[in-house]
């Protein structure tokens, strides 16, 4: 019981997140007439207030997600308002299931979920009557209406626990999982280049360049061309002529402090253990010198990527600070405790305090306010500019009555200089028509910019004495990536009939990798070719790109079963398969509710809902 009460408590914490931060301000107005229901579902009833709130949330949510504020309109393009009635639909028929087989909340449960609710706490972190009051009545819910739908909210959580927690997990499936991401292997790399060839490849002749040009046409097309002209007022052409105010520089210096004046810090990584015990395991080996931190590093499945936390001053360390910071030189602390488990901390240098002066920032922060003035300024032209194409004026008019530069470019879908670097620029550019009238905009630096479409070029082969150098090249490169290749499968046979490797050429031996390890210089695919490799001994021939080499597995070295991080491993694996098939259970089982269930819906109340939302 314990289980069902943190799954129901933390159910309705979340939504009264989604209530109060999607329904702030927003009251629920009459749909008109005696429309009261959208619907229903095996007698259970879906208002329009219900339909209404949830729409609300669910458009704040998505508009939080896009980073811009979305209109109805837009938001149900993706059909976000279908997928808000089928939740309620979903919510209707477990709620008609949990009333069959008589799962309630009682008072005093109810009680309780409310009085832990934060969102109803005051300034004692207490329950406050008056907050509860108040809240509910600003976001439109009477007391008996909001109990009422907790009540539903928590008989419909405990359910959901009855049918989550009774799916055991899989030892089986999580130890398999073990052996998949703990194996490593070791191999050796023979790579090659043209050294490695018994003979130069020749100079591709003038019969062979053309073979390639005629088997390769797409390589030698110009792609389509769209003819730009456009007029440009730029910012760092503005900014230059912009004066700067001394004493708006020192305001914006103390607004900037905290990017001038940089405390002690320390670039660190850090390595979190499950428990205290794994990670005093750790360090204690780290000590012993048995294994290196890098070592460490990949016994837990993870690169160096994933443990840089970068430089951190003491305040961005909390209490592993003091441990990191007793380190004068590079070197490991810890066990450390953080939010997320006892951690080795390896201190990797010392960034002493910083403090950049208002002199030594000012030329910075002259280009800083100059931009942002110029930005501005630029800004007030937009609608100057309008006016004058309106007047039917061309471009080349318009550049001199705006004192805007003129300018013409030939862009394809790869254009990525100049104006093309701006996404702004290209996106009109590519969707412009030629008898679309020019109008001013501005690209994401604050530039004010307009363009015309003068012409389409479609794509067309060029001439083989236009690119002759680069097919020559392609040609040649084929040719070598053909004799490597030749050259390594000649080294593989060799090999196996018993030559050494370190004979025929360089070998890079690579110990111990995980699944997930990169080689320099290799292509990301490498590991998977090594993994692929059944048995130690076993050879290969890879070859992509400019990569070609040969590669012998030398060991493999299995998951070790019976330490106690593989143990704590499989239990927490096994425990997640568990809920995630409990999770799927209860979809399984909330979807064979909804086929035998009596469900309508009202769409001239839905439109009416719409309505209002729009």
């Amino acid at each position: 019981m314990a289980k069902g009460g943190k799954a129901g408590q933390l159910f309705v914490w979340v939504l009264m997140a989604l209530l109060i931060i999607g329904l702030s301000g927003f009251g629920v107005s009459n749909f008109g007439g005696n429309v009261r229901n959208i619907g229903s579902v095996s007698g259970e009833d879906i208002s329009t207030t219900e339909y209404f709130r949830a729409l609300r949330s669910d458009l704040n949510a998505l508009s939080a997600q896009t980073g811009k504020p979305l209109s109805f309109n837009e938001a149900a393009a993706f059909g976000f308002d279908g997928a808000v009635r089928q939740r309620l639909v979903t919510q209707g028929v477990l709620d008609a299931e949990a009333k069959r087989i008589g799962i309630s909340a009682g008072d005093q449960r109810l009680a309780t979920e409310i009085r832990l609710t934060p969102s109803f706490a005051g300034a004692n972190g207490q329950f406050d009557r008056g907050a509860y009051s108040g809240m509910l009545r600003d976001n439109g819910w009477s007391e008996a209406e909001f109990e009422g739908r907790m009540r539903r909210d928590l008989a419909r959580g405990l359910l959901q626990t009855a049918v989550v927690a009774g799916m055991p997990g899989s030892d089986v499936a999580a130890s398999t999982f073990l052996d998949y991401i703990e194996e490593r292997r070791s191999f050796s790399l023979l790579r090659l280049s043209a050294e490695n060839l018994p003979a130069p490849v020749a100079t591709p002749d003038a019969a062979a360049v053309k073979a390639w040009y005629d088997a390769h046409p797409a390589e030698f097309t110009k792609p389509e061309t769209r003819r730009i002209t456009y007029i440009t007022l730029m910012t760092d052409d503005v900014a230059r002529t912009t004066e700067v105010d001394e004493a708006e520089l020192r305001r914006l210096y103390e607004q900037r402090l905290s990017d001038y004046v940089q405390p002690e810090r320390r670039l660190v990584e850090r390595l979190i253990y499950p428990d205290q015990a794994a990670a005093e395991a750790a360090k204690a080996r780290l000590d012993a010198g048995s294994v290196t931190f890098d070592d460490l590093v990949t016994e837990r499945g993870l690169t160096l990527n994933d443990i840089d936390l970068g430089d951190l001053s003491r305040d961005d360390l909390g209490e592993a600070a003091e441990g990191v910071f007793a380190l004068t030189a590079p070197g490991v602390a810890g066990p450390l405790p953080t939010p997320l488990g006892p951690a080795l901390f390896r201190m990797n240098a010392v960034l002493a305090a910083e403090e950049v002066t208002f002199e030594q920032a000012k030329a910075d922060l002259v280009s800083e306010f100059a931009q942002d003035a110029a930005r501005r300024a630029i800004a007030t032209r937009v609608n100057e500019l309008e006016d004058i194409l309106a007047g039917g004026v061309t471009l080349e008019d318009a550049a001199k009555e705006a004192g805007m530069t003129l300018g013409s470019m030939q862009l394809t879908a790869d254009s990525d200089e100049g104006l093309a670097a701006y996404p702004a620029f290209r996106a009109k550019a590519l969707e412009a028509g030629e008898r679309d009238f020019a109008h001013g905009f501005l690209l994401e630096d604050g530039s004010l910019v307009a363009l015309r479409l003068d012409g389409i070029d479609a794509p067309a082969l060029q001439p083989l004495d236009a690119v002759s150098e680069q097919a020559k090249a392609a040609a040649f490169a084929a040719a070598e990536r053909e004799a490597l290749a030749a050259r390594a499968a000649e080294l593989q046979k060799a090999i196996t009939e018993g030559a050494d490797p370190a004979s025929l050429g360089v070998v890079e031996v690579h110990s111990d990798m995980p699944r997930g390890g990169r080689v320099d210089g290799a292509p990301a695919s490498l590991l998977a070719d090594v993994f692929a490799l059944q048995a130690e001994g076993d050879l290969t021939t890879v070859s992509a790109g400019d990569f070609t080499a040969v590669l012998r597995l030398d060991t493999i070295r299995k998951a070790d079963h019976d330490s106690e991080e593989a143990r704590l491993l499989v239990s927490t694996v096994s425990s997640q398969i568990g809920q995630d098939m409990g999770q799927d259970a209860f979809a399984l089982l909330a979807a064979a509710l909804e086929t035998g269930a009596d469900i309508s819906l009202d769409q001239a109340a839905i439109e009416a809902v719409h309505a209002q939302m729009r």
